[in-house]
C-alpha cells in the first residue's frame, strides 16, 4: 500500500468514528471501526519526518491547522459533551516534535526521556489521544527501519493504553474489543510500499476541520 492509500483508509475510518459518535452519542460500532485511523495518522508522522524536504514547513503546516481545526473540533466536541480537548493535529505536531529531538540528541536517552516528558505534558494539557498518541509516534520511528519491533512495540504501548483503565474500573468487553480494533491498523501498516503514491498533501489537512463542521451542521439540522 502507498501512503496515499493509508491516508485514504484512515480519512474513511475517521469519518465513521466521528460520524458515529454523532448519531449514538455515545461509544458503538463506528467507533471501533474508528480506532484504525488515529495509529496510520501516527505512522504517517514518521514517514512525513523521514521524507519531508522542509520540516520548518512541515511543523508550520501541522501547527497552523491545529489552530484552525481548534474551533470545529470543540463544536463537534458539544455534540458528544466531551472534556476540552486538543485536537489531533496539537499531538501530531508534538509527535514530530518528539521524533526530532530524539533524531538530533547526541544522547538517545535524552530523546527517550524528552518524548516522555512530552507525552506527560500531552496528557495533562488534554490533548487528543494523550501520551499514547506521543508514544506511539514515537515508537514508529524510533523502529523505522524494522516492521516486526515496530509492530511489537506498538502492540505493548496499544495494549497498556487498554489495561489502564481495566486496572481502575475492571474488566469489560469493551475494552477488549477496543483493544482488538485498535491493533487492526498495523496490518495495513505491514503493507505499506514506501511509495507515495498520489499527492495529497492538505488532503488531510483540509479534510478534518471541514468534515468536523458538516457533521456539527448536520447536528444542528437534526435538533
Amino acid at each position: 500500500m502507498s501512503s496515499f492509500v493509508l491516508k485514504i483508509i484512515a480519512i474513511i475510518t475517521m469519518f465513521i468514528d466521528h460520524i458515529g459518535y454523532a448519531i449514538f452519542g455515545k461509544l458503538s460500532f463506528f467507533n471501533y471501526i474508528g480506532r484504525i485511523a488515529f495509529p496510520i495518522f501516527a505512522f504517517q508522522i514518521s514517514e512525513g519526518y523521514l521524507h519531508t524536504k522542509n520540516l520548518k514547513k512541515y511543523f508550520l503546516r501541522l501547527f497552523i491547522f491545529a489552530i484552525i481545526s481548534q474551533i470545529p473540533f470543540m463544536l463537534f466536541s458539544k455534540i458528544i459533551s466531551t472534556d476540552l480537548t486538543l485536537n489531533i493535529f496539537f499531538t501530531l505536531l508534538l509527535g514530530l516534535i518528539s521524533i526530532y529531538i530524539y533524531d538530533k540528541s547526541k544522547y538517545k536517552i535524552v530523546g527517550i526521556i524528552s518524548a516522555i516528558l512530552i507525552g506527560l505534558l500531552a496528557n495533562f494539557a488534554h490533548f487528543d489521544y494523550g501520551f499514547y498518541g506521543i508514544a506511539i509516534i514515537f515508537l514508529f520511528y524510533v523502529f523505522k527501519n524494522n516492521i516486526i519491533k515496530s509492530s511489537i512495540a506498538f502492540a505493548i504501548a496499544t495494549t497498556i493504553k487498554y489495561l489502564i483503565p481495566i486496572i481502575k474500573y475492571g474488566f469489560y468487553d469493551v475494552y477488549l474489543y477496543l483493544l482488538i480494533a485498535t491493533l487492526i491498523p498495523i496490518i495495513f501498516i505491514s503493507l505499506y510500499n514506501g511509495k507515495k503514491g498520489k499527492d495529497t498533501k492538505y488532503l488531510l489537512y483540509l479534510f478534518y476541520p471541514i468534515h468536523l463542521l458538516l457533521i456539527y451542521g448536520i447536528y444542528l439540522l437534526t435538533i
